[in-house]
């Protein structure tokens, strides 16, 4: 009998749930338009690039203004298992955020091994502080700001929603939340946390300190894992009264599903202007 090491997971089936990239044929080549995508989107789009929202080199996000003054404000936080990308990948969530009157901002941080992860969500947190404190100078309203975050992305915001209370709404797509798995997987090797460290920054462990609203979305074609810890996140949003919706997203994969942030009419898109109060 083959020894079970989570779950219902042998080491290898655990290996294969976290690795996103192999669990799909299209992977490279979906993740190779993120960046042309990206570079298109900066250059439709009037914005302010590399503002700084805190010391370290790595701490700067990008503004894409909508037109008006005291326009809700949508912070955009990029995932990559922790150790990939930056903010110049993911530009293309203002191409469906701006136009619908939302200002956007793409927020940028140092990835893993860099830093440890501890302090990456503290990164995310002084992002998330300078937006609500500047978002009248940039033409928001502080009162509506919004939040939305893919894979690693979503599991960096959901922590910063559990420590912090500035955001309104949030959507987390496609995050892992139970960071038990994680360091019994590969990722290990790079993901360094102390036992008690892998109970406090699992957002599912810690739901019940969030305090706003939170769409939580996943693809049908997530790994089984991926897909496993998002109704479970979503369980636990549920027992306190924070989850918005639970949406199981048809017909994508992991990285496929991060383009619909692109698509204004796209199923996601039309979840997250619901939320926002906007038809």
């Amino acid at each position: 009998m083959t020894e079970k090491v989570f779950l219902h997971y042998t080491q290898e089936e655990l290996n294969r749930n976290f690795d996103q990239r192999a669990w799909v044929p299209n992977a490279l080549e979906v993740i190779a338009r993120y960046a042309p995508s990206s570079a298109a989107t900066r250059a439709r789009f009037a914005h302010r690039a590399n503002v700084a929202y805190g010391p370290g080199a790595d701490e700067t996000l990008d503004i894409f203004p909508a037109e008006g003054s005291g326009r809700p404000v949508q912070v955009f936080v990029h995932g990559g298992a922790w150790r990939n990308f930056t903010k110049d990948d993911y530009s293309f969530p203002a191409d469906a955020y701006v136009p619908a009157g939302i200002h956007t901002v793409v927020v940028n941080f140092t990835n893993l091994p860099n830093l440890r992860l501890p302090e990456m969500i503290g990164q995310v947190r002084r992002a998330i502080r300078w937006v609500h404190e500047n978002a009248r100078s940039l033409g928001g309203d502080p009162e509506r700001l919004y939040l939305s975050a893919q894979s690693s992305g979503a599991h960096l915001s959901a922590m910063a929603l559990a420590m912090d209370h500035y955001v309104k709404a949030a959507t987390l797509v496609s995050g892992p939340y139970f960071l038990e798995p994680v360091m019994l997987s590969p990722r290990s090797a790079y993901v360094t946390l102390t036992a008690t460290e892998v109970n406090e920054l699992s957002p599912g462990l810690q739901a019940h300190r969030i305090r706003c609203p939170v769409i939580v979305a996943y693809a049908e074609h997530d790994t089984d894992e991926f897909q496993r810890q998002s109704r479970e996140f979503a369980a636990a949003l549920e027992k306190s009264g924070r989850l918005s919706r639970l949406m199981r997203v048809p017909g994508v994969n992991h990285f496929e599903l991060t383009e619909c942030f692109a698509d204004p009419e796209h199923a996601l898109m039309r979840a997250i202007f619901e939320q926002m109060g906007k038809p």
